[in-house]
């Protein structure tokens, strides 16, 4: 009967869990900043046993990588307009709301940490960026797949994604409708 009813249920308990585990990273990023907090108090925030979450994840970098890209994905998924300004402007425009947003300067944080944390947070950081550099890929595939001329994925993250970061985490104003499309302008 329980296997029945766990059948019915997709996602259920692990997709609650993996919520909430991933809300109380969040939070304590949030709260603490990278590196100063444990597995075990991301657990007891989280409601759950750190043998779950050794279990699932592995360690520390790992859950902090799969936060992070999960947010990336959720919040900025690679728009599809029909046109490389269309899609780099959408994007952009995702990104700036995401890391403006109230859980957006922890995850960014996040991101810059984990490159400087010992081996698993490179190797957490390359796993970060080597995601998200494959999906600007694909948006830029696609644009010259119809014929457009479009930059690689470094000079998307030199001209759109590194001016905007560097903005939240220094405070140096807003990123307003026309700053982020004059990012995109810029660049192409």
């Amino acid at each position: 009967m329980y296997e029945q009813q766990r059948a019915r249920r997709p996602g259920g308990r692990s997709a609650r869990v993996g919520a909430e585990v991933h809300q109380a990273v969040t939070d304590l990023i949030g709260e603490r900043g990278y590196g100063n907090f444990t597995v075990g108090e991301v657990a007891a925030r989280a409601g759950v046993a750190d043998s779950s979450i050794y279990r699932r994840w592995g360690n520390l970098e790992t859950l902090l990588t799969d936060v992070a890209l999960t947010r990336l994905n959720a919040q900025s998924p690679m728009p599809d307009t029909g046109s490389l300004v269309g899609d780099l402007r959408t994007y952009a425009a995702q990104v700036a709301r995401e890391i403006t947003g109230p859980d957006g300067p922890a995850v960014l944080h996040l991101a810059v940490a984990l490159s400087s944390s010992g081996q698993q947070g490179l190797r957490a950081g390359e796993a970060l960026r080597a995601e998200r550099t494959r999906q600007l890929q694909s948006m830029l595939d696609r644009a010259r797949e119809r014929g457009e001329d479009a930059p690689d994925a470094f000079a998307v993250l030199d001209h759109i994604l590194a001016p905007m970061y560097i903005r939240v985490l220094f405070g140096m104003g807003p990123l307003t409708p026309d700053y982020v499309d004059g990012l995109v302008d810029r660049l192409l």
